[in-house]
């Protein structure tokens, strides 16, 4: 067994941790990156703090992954948060949790936990090899583009590691799916998954309140109620609160529905309590004046009340305490995919078998984003695809020695 070729076609966390287990494992194992260097999707979010897993109680993170949640269990079971934390630390990348039970490095970056990650693959016996951008199947083997020309490998095994469709600058742009399909496999249309939204917001609103952050709400859909802020842009919402509710808006508008994100701008206060300090005030003064000293909103808050309450609800006491506590945001459409933290869709789950083998290409293997599963912020992303990558190495392993 030792001593195979490996083929690891993409650069990213997946991949490079397949690697790792695969040298370490006696294989040559070569990474293959379209770009010039490695792994710049994960460089890019460890720019403000890389969130590198969630402390969460196991039981609870393990179901964070919607429809795939039984196809990723045992590759999670075998790197768990806790076992993220160790690895890290291995590569002397001190982790801490922080308030929300994210988990992040202490030097809050991510390209020094990168370092030594290449530095140990070196060690191993990993070759990189940069601007080889894989362009689909040849004579049995892969096809390259590269600087020198193109290049055709015919290694022992391949793991695909190629991400999902969010960041295409970054490399993930999802041009081989039409090369898997025309080889039968079924590949999920991707969709924008942690994304902003689209809200037909009046040109003075949308032009005055970019940028604007609404905090300390409560929001709901049918994914649940959740506290947290948003931040109002020129064409929508976006930001942590409204990505926690992605997945449940943009699948009601798949399905041909309205979707509307319902948000309580006072959470701290009852509705019995708004009403009546709004039927205290006079209905002559201004709406501003009334929100402010009947509700304690102004600001953004304020403006989102009268951007989406119709002129009787702002005129009823009741009414506009009714609006204040469960004011109805109608979003239109998710913003592109190329903007989104992450996407949904990809090589669908029929088609791989308990190893990350592809069936109808043995030897062929994936992991990571390219997968048709879907995760929240919070860790949850860079943990599955960690244990992916892993899981894949694994089940190389286990069709080499058969």
């Amino acid at each position: 067994m030792s001593g195979k070729e490996i083929a690891i076609i993409g650069g990213g966390p997946a991949g490079l941790m397949a690697a790792e287990i695969l040298s370490s494992a006696g294989h040559s194992v070569t990474v293959y990156e379209a770009m010039p260097t490695v792994a710049r999707k994960f460089l890019l979010a460890g720019k403000s703090g890389l969130n590198i897993t969630h402390s969460e109680d196991y039981q609870r993170f393990s179901k964070r992954f919607g429809s795939a949640n039984s196809y990723l269990r045992d590759a999670l079971d075998a790197f768990r948060p806790g076992d993220v934390r160790a690895w890290a630390a291995e590569l002397e990348t001190a982790t801490f949790v922080g308030s929300s039970g994210r988990v992040f490095p202490v030097a809050m970056k991510a390209s020094p936990l990168l370092r030594a990650w290449i530095r140990r693959l070196g060690a191993q016996g990993v070759a990189i090899k940069t601007k080889h951008r894989w362009q689909g199947f040849s004579d049995g083997g892969y096809l390259f583009e590269t600087p020198e020309g193109d290049l055709v490998v015919r290694p022992d095994a391949a793991l695909l590691a190629l991400g999902g469709r969010s960041w295409p600058r970054l490399g993930s742009d999802g041009r081989w799916v039409d090369w898997l399909r025309d080889e039968a496999i079924a590949v999920r249309d991707f969709q924008p998954a942690n994304c902003g939204f689209d809200v037909n917001w009046s040109t003075v609103f949308g032009e005055r309140f970019a940028g604007a952050a609404v905090k300390s709400v409560v929001a709901t859909s049918p994914a649940g109620s959740t506290q947290g802020e948003f931040v109002v842009t020129k064409h929508g919402i976006e930001g942590s609160l409204v990505y926690a509710h992605a997945a449940a808006l943009r699948d009601t508008l798949i399905s041909g529905q309205s979707a509307i994100l319902v948000v309580d701008l006072m959470p701290g206060r009852t509705l019995e309590r708004i009403e009546r300090d709004l039927a205290k005030q006079d209905t002559k003064t201004s709406l501003a004046n009334r929100l402010r000293k009947g509700a304690g909103l102004d600001g953004v808050k304020a403006n989102l009340v009268r951007e989406c309450g119709r002129d009787a609800e702002l005129h009823d006491p009741a009414r506009l305490a009714r609006l204040i506590k469960a004011l109805p945001i109608p979003v239109v459409a998710p913003r592109p995919i190329a903007e989104a933290i992450s996407s949904a869709g990809g090589v669908a789950w029929d088609e791989i078998d308990e190893h990350y083998m592809l069936k109808q290409r043995p030897g062929l293997f994936v992991a990571g984003e390219m997968i048709d599963w879907e995760a929240p912020t919070g860790g949850y992303l860079l943990t599955a695809c960690f244990a992916t990558g892993r899981a894949a190495a694994r089940g190389i392993s286990s069709w080499l020695r058969a």
